[in-house]
Parts: structure tokens; sequence; C-alpha cells
């Protein structure tokens, strides 16, 4: 029997499939109800949900009924997109094309022109990507389209047709967007209006190369020019038909870049683009029997853009890591002024070419946080972006690309750090960072047993403390001198090595402090989850850290609880957290599990219980894929029912 959450996710499923097949209808019958960002995100959803779902295997029809139908002779399927560099580099990294055929991604109505020894006899739309409207009549008085070529070529010229924003401005106001006009006029059975169409064409196949026989396709050998996707260009542009605008790129980074540009110039364009199509130099018949082919990707503009200036670059130091912030000139994203952009590493600087002066394009992801996401142009005054070389100890830093940071295990910064992260992981209501960083700063606090031996009289004098503040401070951090193993090893910010990490160590039964010092690399490789590399750091800074660990206990009188089978409401439950919780702290929240008899994974598998949030609608990655393995999604107040508070 199906339960509560398996029958809500295939309602959403039902529903998500018929606003889907609604708007793709409407769409392709000149009568749009939303817009491209709008059905992305149903599509998007969708997929997630249900990544199976035939309709991922089909394409809209026309359904007008006005029109004759027609077989086509390329077939008209979909491709996949990408919705932001990231998405795009996996794409990128997953197929390792040698090089890259890049086309701007025309924003109009696809059409197929078909030729018998040189002469026009049909023009077929996309309709279900196998059978479409006839439209020849309408066709022959489109610009672009050629009723004879100099060749007898025999097959089928894929193209879009567009309408100007000119011609929009001029005469078609009415309609919403240059899109619906063309769409409109190129369906109407008499033609009117068609004389100021044209069609903009990007692919080319000769007959017998996809010939489809009752659904089916038969690739023969492909043979020049039409093997190869800027041949194709060279040959449609030769016979005089009018081509879209190719590049050839070979890094995935230059692709990114040229589409900064083209965000910024599109503006100026003559013709509405969405995005730029990217796909294989080499044809690839076999590519092209899918429904949706793996060597070529949609990769569409960001909704939410603006172009800025990158005017300085700060370096956030978290504990013994640097991490890029650009500065820019203050632009206007979803709302909000942004004066700082996200840089996340010396690769993403690199692999842009940003330099300070360098024109950007900005996005802001999920209203939430801004994001430096191509390169428009570097002018001339452009210089390189200085990246810290020395760290404040003395120590060189080390550049892996994803991550810059210091190396030295001794590294005040290392040490501070490691304070911070004990206060976090604890919990320890009321320390603020002002107070220990002046503690530290002054040499009174440098490791975590310092911490037990502050008085409240010395913690008062401090500025803004007082007795009142430092006491309620002092209890704070003596309430909580019992604590888990994992509670313990996880508070002294190993490198790599987080509260849930631990917990699986624990689990597989190195459940005390000497059991655990004991375990070797190996031993440790073994337990579930555990790499060699996240062992080895594991085993190399319990070590390192010995000394101040038993400090620690014998300052602060703390007692490491050994485990026990836990009885309570949750026993046997899993628990995923994400997004900001109201009424406490995340780390509190999953103590309160564990203590409950619960476990808590850091993210979403089949076989987890339950994913917790506040904004089951953000489209967050854990959403998106709890949706996916049918987890079921609760709120913070239906977890703290389970829990009986």
């Amino acid at each position: 029997m199906p339960s509560s959450s398996d029958t809500d996710i295939q309602q959403r499923v039902r529903r998500l499939e018929n606003l889907v097949r609604r708007y793709q209808e409407s769409y392709y019958n000149d009568q749009p109800e939303v817009s491209d960002a709008e059905f992305d995100a149903l599509w998007d959803e969708l997929k997630a949900i249900d990544p199976g779902n035939r309709l991922f295997r089909i394409v809209g029809a026309d359904s007008s009924g006005v029109f004759s139908k027609a077989r086509h002779v390329l077939p008209m399927g979909s491709q996949e997109k990408a919705a932001n560099p990231d998405e795009f580099l996996a794409w990128a990294r997953k197929t390792a094309l040698p090089d890259l055929v890049v086309q701007d991604k025309l924003d109009g109505a696809s059409i197929e022109l078909q030729y018998e020894d040189g002469l026009l006899v049909r023009a077929v739309t996309r309709g279900d990507g196998m059978i479409g409207d006839d439209v020849s009549a309408n066709a022959r008085k489109m610009g672009g389209v050629l009723a004879q070529l100099p060749v007898g070529f025999s097959g089928a010229i894929r193209g879009e047709v567009v309408m100007s924003r000119a011609v929009h401005t001029q005469r078609f106001s009415d309609k919403a967007n240059c899109r619906n006009a063309a769409n409109g006029i190129m369906k109407r059975k008499d033609g009117l209006g068609a004389e100021f169409l044209e069609v903009i064409c990007y692919d080319v196949a000769p007959r017998g190369l996809y010939d489809t026989v009752a659904g089916d396709l038969f690739v023969t050998q492909v043979a020049a020019p039409f093997n190869d996707e800027l041949a194709k260009i060279d040959w449609l542009k030769g016979a005089g038909f009018h081509v879209v605008g190719t590049k050839l790129f070979t890094d995935p980074y230059e692709v990114i870049d040229y589409r900064a540009r083209v965000v910024a110039g599109r503006d100026s364009l003559p013709y509405d683009i969405d995005g730029l199509v990217v796909k294989n130099r080499e044809v690839d018949p076999d590519d092209m029997r899918r429904a949706r082919p793996e060597k070529q990707i949609a990769f569409k503009f960001p909704l939410e853009e603006a172009l800025s200036t990158l005017v300085a670059v700060e370096w956030s130091e978290s504990g013994a890591t640097y991490t890029p912030i650009g500065v820019i000139e203050p632009v206007r994203l979803a709302g909000t002024t942004v004066k700082r952009a996200n840089l996340a590493n010396t690769n993403t600087i690199g692999g842009m070419g940003l330099k300070l002066g360098s024109r950007v394009v900005v996005v802001k992801r999920g209203e939430i946080i801004p994001k430096i996401e191509g390169l428009v142009e570097n002018p001339p005054d452009a210089r390189d972006i200085p990246v810290p070389a020395t760290c404040s100890c003395g120590t060189s830093l080390v550049d892996e690309g994803t991550r810059l940071y210091c190396p030295n295990p001794a590294c005040p910064k290392k040490a501070l750090h490691r304070l911070e992260k004990w206060l976090s992981v604890l919990d320890i209501r009321d320390f603020g960072t002002g107070i220990l960083g002046r503690l530290f700063e002054s040499g009174r606090v440098e490791s975590i047993a310092d911490l037990y031996g502050l008085s409240m009289e010395e913690l008062a004098a401090y500025e803004r403390m007082g007795d009142i503040s430092a006491a309620k401070v002092l209890q704070n951090l003596h309430t909580r001198n019992e604590l888990t193993l994992a509670e313990f090893i996880a508070g002294f910010d190993i490198e790599n090595i987080g509260l849930l990490i631990v917990e699986k160590v624990v689990a597989a039964g190195f459940n005390t402090l000497d059991g655990l010092r004991a375990a070797t690399v190996d031993e440790l490789t073994a337990v579930d989850g555990l790499g060699e590399i996240t062992a080895r750091a594991l085993a190399e800074g319990l070590a390192t850290l010995a000394d101040q660990m038993d400090a620690s206990v014998s300052a602060g009188s703390l007692v490491i609880k050994t485990p026990v089978e836990v009885a309570g409401p949750l026993v046997g439950l899993s628990f995923c957290f994400t997004g900001e919780l109201a009424g406490m702290k995340r780390s509190r929240a999953e103590a309160l599990v564990r203590s409950l008899g619960g476990s808590v994974r850091s993210s979403v598998a089949k076989d987890l219980s339950y994913l917790v949030t506040n904004d089951p609608g953000s489209g967050s990655t854990k959403n998106k894929k709890a949706l996916s393995l049918g987890v079921a999604i609760i709120s913070e107040e239906e977890f703290l029912a389970l829990t009986g508070r």
C-alpha cells in the first residue's frame, strides 16, 4: 500500500504532466500562457520528481487542424539544458568534447525545409519531433527561404522562423513578443504577414542520412560536408541561406566567457535569443538517435543578471582557508543593491580570465548569494588580481585551485578557528566571536583548555561584558561538560572532519578516545563512507592534537560519554536538515535527534526517513533529490511533533 508521501508525489507528477502538456500545446499554437522561466521551473520540478517520465522523450505538437501533416526528414528532438555555468561545466566534463561549436539559440519557431533535387517541396513545423504541419505556402513568402538551390540537393534544412525586433516594433507591437508574433503568422491559413518573417538556418541533412519509418530512425554513413557542424554552416551559407551565428571553442571556460559577452550585448541584436546551443563539432548519428542527444546542450541565459565592474578582490579567511570575494560596482539584482559577489576559488578567477577592472556578469541565484558568472571584457587598463602568497604566520600558502590555504598545523588562524568551532559544535550560547577574538589576541585563551581556566572576574573586566554577562557565559560553558565522543573530536576542527564523519566512525565500533587513537588508517578506511584521504586526515589530526585533547579533558573536567543504546521515539529514523530553522540551531536539532534514538545524515539518499525544511518550495538540490526519491519532506513544526516537543 503506497504511503501518503508516495500518493502526494504521484498526484504532483500528474499535475505537472497536465501543466506541461497544456503549456506545450499553447506554446506551439501561438497562445503561450506562461513565460519560458515559469515553464522551465515546472519542467525541472517534474524531472526531479520523475526523471523517467515519458514527456521527456517527446516534444509538443501542433494541433491547429488547419494544415495537413508531413513527416520530418531530419528528426527534431529536444535538448538538455544548463541553467548556469556549473551545470554547463558538469556537462562539459561528462562529454569531454575536444571542440565545442557554439550557436545562438534563436527564440522563434522551428521549421524544416525539405528539398528534392534542389527544389523546395515542403516546409514542416516541429510538431511532435517526427510529424508536423505543412506550412509550405507561408514559408515560401519568408525571407531566407530558397525555392531552388544552386545544387541538386535532396534532404532537409533545419532553421528557426523569427521576427526581427524592428519589424515587431513597427508592425506587430500588439503581440507580446517577437516569438509569439512569428508563431502566429507562420500558422495563418491566409499567410498574411509571412513576408515579414525570416528563416535562419543551423542544420542540414541529406535524405538517407536520417530516415524515419514508422517512428524508427535509420542512420547511414555520414559524408562530408555533413559530418562536421562548421562545414554544415559553410555549406548552408554557400547555398544562399541565412545562417545562425556560430563560434568554435576548445575550452569550456571560453564558452562561459563568450556567453557573458553575448548576455551583455544581446539587447543590440536584431533578433531575440534566449541562450546558446553548444554541440559536438563532429556529427554523431548514434547520438542523434536519442530523444535528447547527449552531445549538445542549450546553455540558457540567467534570469537575474546584471553587468558590473570588478573593482577589488577581498580574501575572506576562515581558519586557514582563503576564499576570494569580488567587490563590484553596485548593481540592482532581485530588488536589492549588490556590492559583493562570490568568486569561489582561484580556479574560477583563472578559468574566466578575471582581472581588476573586468566587466563581468553578476547573477543572484535563489535571490540569496550573488555570484560572478562570466567575463564580458578586459579593458586595456585591467590589472591582474593579486593572490595572497604568505599567511600571517609566515608560511607559504598552498593553492590547489579549488582551495587556497595555510598548511602550517600551528598557524594561529587555525587555533582561533578551532576555538570558534568548539563553541559552535557544543552550541555554547552568549560566547560571541568578539570577546573570543579579544581573549585570543591578548594571549589569554590560545587553546580549548584555556577556555576552562577563565574566571568570572577576568572575563567581566573585558569591554562591554560585566559580571552578569560573564557569569552567564561561564555557566553556559561549564553546563556542557558532558559530551559525546563525536562532539569532542569534531570540536577540535580537524581538517575535513565534521560531526557526521566522526559519528560514522564511532558507530563502526571506535567508540572510545583511546580506541579511536589506536585505529590505523587502513582500519578507518574500512568504515563505510570514509575514503583513504579522510581516514588519514583523522588519524593524523588525532595524533597532532593528542596533547591538546588531554589538556582540555583535564582543565574542563569534561566527560566523554560512552555510547549506549538509546531508546526513544526516533529509533530507526534518519533525518537530514536543510535551510534555516526558526526555533533552534541546526546543531541542537541534530543533537535532539540523536538523543531520541534517531540518526542524522548530511545528504539525501533513498533510505532517508525525513528531510526537514521550512522552505519546501525552494528548489534546492536536497529538496529536488528528496522529491525524486520519494523521501518525505516535513517542516520544523512536524519534526518537533515527532520528537514530542
